[in-house]
């Protein structure tokens, strides 16, 4: 799996799922008013949280240590992050409601997709980037350093550093200061 190889789900990544939603669900049921206990739970299901990092619940993964998240990163409602590859996340991000990282790849054969063959390929994002509400990234993004993507966008490809990309596909419509 973290390879990027095809796969097929087995008892010890089931059990790696299991672990995340266990811990997923304690945190996104631990009141914001309780900072330290979410902060134990991040800190025990991500990779790595960096210091002044806040993400709002609910938030969902399905395994949890394969996702990086820089200093001073905020993380509204409701992100998802399928991460069977990594997810990096930057420092200063910020991240709207509704977001979908989504690492995981299916093959377009039929008769693999039945067999229950999996793959996925990495999503990079970059330092002080913003992310506008309900955007989706597809396997294998990277958004550069600066970048904004407009609210209910669909990442497809690569976003250059200090590009501002909105639309289905998202597409770059300009640059920002730098």
């Amino acid at each position: 799996m973290e390879a990027g190889d095809r796969y097929v789900v087995d008892d010890e990544i089931a059990a790696m799922h299991r672990r995340a939603v266990s811990l997923t669900e304690a945190y996104n049921a631990t009141p914001a008013a309780d900072p330290t206990r979410r902060g134990a739970l991040l800190d025990q299901l991500l990779g790595a949280v960096g210091p002044d990092v806040e993400v709002r619940a609910p938030f969902h993964c399905d395994y949890g240590t394969y996702i990086r998240i820089g200093a001073r990163t905020f993380v509204n409602f409701g992100l998802v992050a399928l991460d069977v590859m990594p997810i990096t996340i930057g420092d200063d991000v910020q991240i709207g409601p509704n977001v979908q990282l989504l690492t995981a790849t299916h093959p377009l054969d039929p008769a693999l997709r039945r067999a229950r063959w999996e793959a996925g390929e990495p999503i990079t994002i970059g330092d002080n980037v913003w992310l506008g509400g309900g955007v989706i990234v597809l396997p294998g993004v990277t958004i550069g350093e600066d970048a904004v993507v407009g609210a209910g966008a669909v990442v497809t490809r690569p976003v250059p550093p200090g590009a501002v990309a909105v639309g289905n596909p998202a597409r770059v419509i300009r640059t920002v200061g730098r």
